[in-house]
């Protein structure tokens, strides 16, 4: 079991946010999914959680009303070993939502995302301060990360 799990409060959209995140990760699923039931703040039947998994990492998504809501002070970090990989991450989530620097992006349901390389840290903070500089500035200009204009850098 997951220590620790990231719990996602929606308004009343969770299941069309899950649904959309288990279509665009490979390897997704639903785990459960529990209902409100008499005497909730909406109607009994109401899909109350979902508790899902993208690439192995546990989420709950929960219909929790419009008292919260997300901000990008707190991501998640989708690391990627490929360009290809990074595209489409990027391309799907990017839908709907708003494009950020450095790879940043919020998707439609408001969730914060960085779509990375695998090897950011390497290329900003190698042992080589020009190079690590060059890197840096290539990536303040960029919103979603080329892999190749990094390494050039």
């Amino acid at each position: 079991m997951q220590k620790i799990i990231p719990f996602l409060w929606f308004n009343s959209n969770a299941e069309e946010a899950v649904n959309c995140y288990l279509s665009i990760f490979k390897t997704s699923k639903t785990l459960k999914t529990t209902y409100y039931g008499e005497g909730a703040p909406v109607p009994k039947g109401t899909i109350m959680t979902i508790d899902f998994m993208l690439n192995e990492q546990e989420f709950v998504a929960i219909n929790g009303g419009p008292h919260y809501s997300f901000s990008p002070a707190i991501s998640f970090v989708i690391n990627c070993d490929s360009q290809e990989e990074i595209d489409h991450y990027w391309d799907k989530l990017s839908e709907g939502g708003t494009d950020m620097q450095c790879g940043w992006l919020t998707d439609k349901f408001g969730v914060t995302w960085q779509v990375v390389p695998t090897n950011i840290v390497e290329l900003l903070y190698c042992p080589d301060k020009e190079k690590s500089q060059r890197a840096m500035n290539a990536l303040f200009k960029m919103y979603k990360i080329d892999i190749k204009t990094l390494e050039q850098a």
